[in-house]
């Protein structure tokens, strides 16, 4: 296999499309580094391992010897990404982007090499721009085009509004890249559309089109959902390792192998090692311990990957948690669930006053710990083990 087919094969790895993937292959057998580029808007202060499916990515280019340049979005942050959305997103005020902006900063360099990372503030080219040469952008661009977009279209349709200003948003995104000179552009793949306008404005400004790489959207710990920090099901890759290591280990079997494909370094030959072992016996559990144990010691180290593992162990295992555990969903009434509604649904007590009494008298715990607030509520996303009494288990996420 040549270099070229080696390189295509890491960068492929875990990806949904490549857009064009003839164009990359001829771009890999240049000399120059290539210029990788990736764009987060900082609307919210941490990063989760949804963000990171981007960041390993950007990892790989770097290690092909390539240069990424990690985008902050402080400018296109105070217009608000209207991706996804079916209601134009309320913009961040200028201070609230640039607090975000300072923890991206120090967060990314858990994954990528801080000495063949770019950090770039697309405020500095989109403030040069004015008013002027924002009205030449956006000549560039049709509504007609714009209403091609699925969200956009959706809402046109539904008669909901659509701001002037969310138009801009994808014109913007795709002007960086004309800034940046971009050779690739990273992206989920909800993003589709804004990477494209890229390479069309890239063409429209003489430059030659960046390939585009779109990566799946990682489900978060419900394993239905986009990972959000708004809907509590997330990780976040500054929490403690403890509570990291556990949330990993609280996935479903299913959903483990994604995250493997997603988060792990780890060649895929072991990976596929790894499902023959399961297929033929092995305890999930023992793999997801493997995943828990890599991510915890990438973004904290391989000690602190043993305490939580070792910690881990004492809780559940030593406390000898059911290997038939029954899985229980229950739904979130405005973003959350009283613990007793979830005990009852989960038919570990009879009624939610028996789950009060059973609370009262110190005979629940959640994750292992005692619960005493009868008043406690689950968040939407939660996934966690409940305990009544000495024997009745349940795993229950919140949906």
């Amino acid at each position: 296999m040549s270099e070229v087919h080696e390189a295509l094969a890491l960068i492929k790895r875990g990806a949904d499309e490549l857009l064009v993937e003839s164009e990359l292959a001829e771009k890999l057998k240049t000399e120059r580094p290539l210029r990788v580029k990736a764009g987060f808007d900082p609307t919210a202060p941490d990063l989760h391992l949804g963000h990171t499916v981007l960041l390993n990515k950007l990892r790989h280019f770097q290690d092909l010897g390539h240069h990424v340049m990690f985008l902050i979005g402080d400018f296109t942050g105070m217009i608000g990404d209207p991706t996804g959305k079916n209601a134009t997103r309320p913009p961040l005020s200028r201070e609230q982007i640039l607090e975000n902006a300072r923890t991206y900063e120090t967060q990314v360099y858990k994954v990528l090499d801080p000495e063949r990372t770019e950090v770039c503030f697309n405020s500095a080219w989109m403030n040069e721009l004015g008013a002027a040469g924002m009205l030449r952008l956006a000549s560039h661009y049709t509504v007609a085009r714009m209403l091609e977009r699925d969200d956009f279209s959706k809402r046109y349709a539904a008669q909901q509004s659509i701001a002037v200003h969310e138009f801009l948003y994808p014109l913007c995104q795709g002007y960086d890249s004309v800034a940046m000179r971009a050779d690739v552009e990273l992206g989920g793949t909800d993003q589709k559309f804004n990477l494209l306008v890229g390479r069309e404005l890239q063409k429209d400004f003489q430059q030659s089109p960046q390939s585009v790489l779109m990566m799946p959207l990682l489900e978060g710990l419900d394993g239905v959902n986009k990972m959000s920090k708004s809907l509590g099901n997330y990780i976040g890759i500054d929490e403690p390792p403890a509570e990291i290591f556990g949330k990993l280990m609280s996935i479903s079997d299913d959903l483990m192998w994604r995250y493997f494909e997603l988060l792990s370094f780890r060649p895929e030959h072991e990976i596929a090692a790894f499902r023959a072992d399961v297929a033929s016996g092995r305890n999930p559990r023992d793999i997801k311990v493997l995943l828990a144990k890599e991510i915890v010691a990438r973004f904290h180290d391989a000690a602190a990957a043993e305490v939580a593992h070792e910690g881990f162990e004492a809780r559940f295992q030593r406390g000898a948690l059911p290997e038939d555990m029954p899985q229980m969903e229950v739904a979130a009434d405005g973003g959350a669930c009283l613990l007793t509604r979830a005990i009852k649904h989960a038919g570990l007590t009879a009624s939610t006053s028996e789950a009060m009494r059973m609370i009262g008298q110190g005979a629940v715990r959640i994750d292992g710990e005692k619960v005493s607030d009868s008043g406690l509520e689950l968040s939407a996303g939660d996934c966690v083990v409940v305990q009544v009494g000495k024997r009745k288990f349940a795993r229950i996420t919140v949906r």
